[in-house]
């Protein structure tokens, strides 16, 4: 197969890692940890993973040998950039470990261990594969591994060859489903460990101990470049809105870090729509008022950032939501009988007043949205709601009505984008490729201590790689108790932008300015050769998390 110039740069890169990583190690242990919530209802739930402590994998004299393993990995849910170089690490650190242990990928996600389709994985796949981006190495599936028949289907082939570690590479669903998976094969001593390790471009899997989820990085700074590019294209004919949404259903972090970045004359968040009560009227007049401010300047243009998600933040809309997706997950058989003309009228009757008066006042087509099929968690898919042009199209009919009274003179005209899958399958940033690698190396090392239900952490990811700190942090302290199809469920508790955290203050400080001026920023294409300033760059929202500045 042929390769481009930068394939063949790229796979000479070698990723750097922690020093304790390096040479002999010790594992330092930490006080027992709780969950973030819903302390009682996690411990009884898994008795045999709760309460563990914190791992640190910390530089030591001793030299130790061990057995030879037989390890899986799985690669779950949505793409992000730097999952081959979590295998990559992860390959590297058990032939470290013993020569003689071997890796078995799944193929296609969690499916391929409840249908038993692998490969395995030897040097001459996994050398072809470092420091690309993508999943193609295995696939990735939404397969969700939450039963027993899935789970003693899964150990029938984890038996078979001998497998004694599993590795599942994803999100918080995913990595909720891994914990779930350690619990039972702890409790019926399967002999078989468990390691997640933390994914999704969204950004929204983080705490203490996981400072970013892999992807996220990498994922922004494609976004951003062509944001920049946008809003010098938007510079330079001086006559478009563009109103660009971003990937981000749960969470606005790559809204905001694409802001930060960017300088954009609009970022909605939609954390601080939620807390301010804000209605979609309130959306559309904030935008408007600014089209209006920048028009009486002779500014017939800007760019507007909307998170993925932002519908289920309206405090209205969320409500609605809520309603639906329990509705549809216990009456989906019903509903599918139901004529397509019929479908908003039957959907009406059977909301409380409140939500039906909410829903039967959208515009038809984000009304049927709505109501199209659940995503494999039960929820709406708010992806296909595209938000950007209904707020595009509302504030049009505003602007309309401003002009109307004598208090808009300007032209109004608009372009569309959604930035997503652009983004998610990237070859990483030199910071995704290293920590990557380092979460893959990571997760080695705790299969080699016999350590199960943690996932594998990387800390202290803003100094260089020699100074990040490698350890695990048990998948139970992150959990609490939410709401899907209908029942309580634990999972993994979701990150929020912070709105009292240092990088949605600087956006606050700065926002005014970039409304009214043309302050835009270019980042241009990822660099991965020249000065470290200009390579090894963390994303903004880190840098000010960590540094505050």
């Amino acid at each position: 197969m042929k390769k481009s110039a930068l394939q063949i740069a790229r796979a000479t890169y070698q990723p750097k890692l922690p020093k304790a990583l390096k040479g002999p190690m010790a594992l330092q242990e930490g006080a027992p940890t709780q969950s973030v919530a819903d302390q009682a209802e996690i411990q009884k739930l898994f008795p045999n993973t709760y309460g563990m402590p914190v791992l640190s994998f910390v530089a030591s004299n001793e030299t130790k040998t061990f057995p030879a393993i037989n390890a899986g990995v799985i690669l779950s849910g949505g793409q992000a950039p730097g999952g081959h170089n979590v295998i990559a690490g992860l390959f590297d650190g058990l032939k470290k470990m013993n020569k003689d242990s071997k890796l078995y990928g799944f193929l296609l996600g969690p499916g391929g261990l409840v249908d038993h389709k692998y490969i395995e994985l030897t040097a001459d796949i996994i050398d072809e594969y470092r420091n690309t981006g993508g999943f193609d190495i295995i696939g990735s599936g939404r397969t969700k591994l939450e039963t027993k028949e899935q789970f003693d289907k899964g150990l029938q082939i984890l038996n078979q060859l001998n497998i004694k570690a599993l590795v599942i590479i994803g999100g918080d669903d995913s990595n909720t489903n891994a914990c779930v998976l350690a619990e039972y094969y702890k409790a019926i001593n399967a002999g078989i460990q468990v390691i997640g390790c933390p994914k999704t471009i969204d950004g929204d899997l983080k705490n203490e101990m996981i400072e970013t989820s892999f992807g996220f990085d990498t994922a922004c700074k494609v976004y951003s470049e062509v944001i920049g590019n946008i809003q010098r294209d938007c510079n330079s004919a001086k006559k478009y809105w563009h109103f660009i949404k971003l990937m981000g259903r749960s969470a606005s972090h790559i809204a905001l870090e694409c802001a930060l970045q960017t300088q954009p004359n609009i970022a909605i968040i939609s954390e601080e729509v939620e807390a301010k009560q804000m209605t979609l009227d309130d959306v559309v007049n904030y935008i408007a008022g600014i089209v209006a401010a920048r028009a009486a300047e002779g500014n017939n243009f800007g760019t507007v950032l909307i998170p993925e998600g932002l519908i289920e933040f309206i405090p209205a809309m969320k409500k609605l939501i809520a309603e639906l997706n329990d509705f549809l997950a216990h009456n989906a058989e019903a509903f599918a009988q139901v004529e397509k003309a019929e479908q908003i009228n039957y959907i009406a009757k059977n909301l409380s007043a409140e939500n039906a008066a909410v829903y039967t006042s959208l515009p038809e087509g984000v009304a049927r949205q709505l109501s199209l099929d659940r995503d494999p968690h039960g929820n709406v898919q708010v992806s296909l709601i595209e938000t950007e042009k209904l707020l595009g199209e509302m504030v049009g009919r505003r602007l309309a009505e401003m002009k109307k009274a004598g208090q808009y003179n300007g032209k109004f005209s608009t372009q569309y984008h959604f930035f997503g899958y652009e983004g998610r399958c990237a070859a990483p940033s030199n910071f995704d490729a290293d920590y990557c690698y380092s979460l893959g190396y990571t997760a080695a090392m705790l299969i080699g201590e016999g350590k199960t239900g943690y996932m594998s952490s990387v800390r202290n990811t803003t100094q260089p790689a020699e100074e990040w700190i490698a350890g695990g942090v048990p998948v139970t302290m992150m959990m609490n108790m939410e709401r899907r199809h209908g029942e309580m469920k634990p999972v993994i508790q979701k990150a929020l932008v912070k709105l009292d955290g240092t990088p949605f203050k600087t956006l606050a400080a700065a926002r005014e300015q970039w409304a009214k001026e043309t302050c835009y920023m270019y980042p241009g294409p990822i660099q991965y050769f020249g000065p470290s300033e200009v390579c090894d760059q963390t994303t903004v929202t880190l840098q000010l998390e960590q540094n505050g500045k």
